[in-house]
């Protein structure tokens, strides 16, 4: 069995902290060592999983507000002078928030909703991901994970294309990141209990869908040094849909 203990001395930052996956990883991450810095924009329900996390005697995380709606290169640039103040450095950095918006036909799709989804699941991404770049990139391993879907059929709309995006995002970042520290990877947890679910699928049976606690155990070891070769072949650059991982010893 994987030690508890694989991400101590690790500082993971989890953008969409507050619910659903990034909740739950948050907790796994804490768990297994790690110092979390919770992202969400309210804060009252970063401090409540803060109490939970200290409660539960795992690695005390850092709470960091911050609406990805309203987020500028400043507002990045003062994110990467904070952690650099108190860590020096990143090891792992998680790109889960998203936002689903509206089931809507193209031809139809509100031109302001397209554009405050694409700010919070795509532009947002990019800015902060840009900004932690410098901190992951030191001697130890660290690693850049994103939750990605692939939704491109009909009525997905703006988040459809923002996920596609972030895949052909993630595939760029590798690309260029192949000869530093970082390792990027995504991914693709299928189909999960989370209210963002229930939003796009309100009369779904939520019994048959992945606990996002599954999804948690695969993005800690995603974000773990224990994942840089899976099933022989060096994970760096790929996708992976969450049933690729879940035989392994998590």
């Amino acid at each position: 069995m994987q030690s508890i203990n694989d991400l101590t001395n690790k500082v993971i930052l989890i953008t969409g902290a507050s619910d659903g996956i990034g909740k739950a990883t948050t907790i796994e991450c804490a768990r297994r060592g790690a110092t979390v810095i919770i992202h969400g924009k309210t804060t009252p329900k970063l401090e409540l999983l803060y109490d939970e996390i200290i409660n539960a005697g795992y690695t005390e995380p850092v709470i960091y507000p911050l609406d990805l709606e309203k987020m500028t290169p400043e507002d990045c640039e003062t994110l990467n002078d904070v952690i650099h103040k108190e860590f020096g450095k990143l090891d792992g950095l998680f790109n889960n928030a998203g936002w689903l918006g509206a089931s809507t036909p193209i031809q139809q799709y509100d031109l302001k909703l397209w554009h405050r989804v694409m700010q919070i699941n795509l532009n947002a991404t990019f800015m902060l991901t840009q900004a932690c770049i410098p901190l992951l990139n030191h001697e130890a391993n660290s690693s850049i994970l994103f939750t990605l879907d692939d939704k491109t059929t009909a009525y997905w709309g703006a988040y459809g294309v923002s996920k596609a995006a972030l895949s052909a995002f993630m595939k760029i970042l590798a690309d260029e990141l192949e000869s530093t520290s970082i390792k990027v990877n995504g991914l693709i947890p299928g189909t999960v209990r989370t209210a963002f679910r229930t939003r796009a699928f309100p009369a779904e049976d939520p019994t048959t869908l992945t606990r996002p606690e599954e999804v948690a155990k695969a993005a800690a070891f995603l974000l773990s040094d224990k994942s840089k070769i899976i099933n022989g072949q060096p994970s760096h650059g790929k996708i992976f849909q969450l049933e690729e991982l879940l035989p392994l010893d998590l």
